[in-house]
């Protein structure tokens, strides 16, 4: 085993020792099948909860998408991001002419699954906010790997604002039915029904069909 697989095995414990980390898989098995994962985004910790929640051999091929300019300050974070989560890597400061879907164009296309959050930012207000137009663009383009909504509980709570130290508190993952691009949808109303499909996973929230 490796250095980084022994860190993994160890942040995974960390993780669930901290915040629990359950999933409840309500749509869908934890199967091994290519993804992608787009939940609600409220914290730093939001992905590796989500990785925290995965079977192991789903956290093998699943790479959350992390803030350059965040996670490579520091030889720490970069070096565990890199090595451990494998993640990729977008810029929020771009230019005009780069592409900001190529990273993940190019790790889909590796076959890998990917954990992203659609509104591009945290949101500290419960309801996530309009999701970007990224994910429907990945839809669009890999239209065989299968879109997973996801619901992220508590875990604002485990890093409170200010905070260093972060507190005990049980969290958890509810993964929801596959999602998918119906045949001429738009780009608006594909966002908005896949916005839809995470908040319907929150707890108490009242279910309806996500899918077209």
């Amino acid at each position: 085993m490796t250095r980084a697989e022994s860190m993994g095995m160890l942040l995974a414990f960390i993780a669930r020792l901290i915040t629990g980390a359950q999933g409840h898989w309500k749509g869908c098995p934890p199967k091994a099948e290519q993804r992608i994962y787009f939940a609600n985004h409220q914290s730093h910790l939001d992905w590796v909860l989500i990785w925290a929640a995965l079977p192991s051999d789903l956290r093998a091929t699943t790479r959350p998408i992390a803030a350059r300019d965040y996670w490579t300050a520091g030889r720490f974070k970069h070096w565990i991001t890199r090595e451990v989560f494998n993640a990729v890597y977008v810029s929020r400061q771009r230019t005009d002419d780069q592409d900001p879907l190529e990273p993940l164009v190019e790790a889909l296309k590796n076959g890998d699954s990917l954990v992203i959050f659609p509104e591009g930012t945290r949101s500290n207000k419960g309801a996530p906010q309009p999701f970007k137009s990224g994910l429907y663009h990945l839809a669009r383009q890999f239209p065989q790997v299968q879109l997973i909504p996801a619901w992220i509980d508590n875990v604002q709570r485990v890093m409170p604002k200010g905070e260093v130290v972060p507190v005990p508190i049980l969290c958890t993952v509810t993964f929801g039915a596959p999602l998918t691009l119906a045949e001429g949808e738009d780009k608006p109303d594909f966002l908005a029904r896949a916005r839809r499909a995470v908040v319907q996973l929150q707890p108490g929230a009242t279910a309806e069909p996500a899918t077209a």
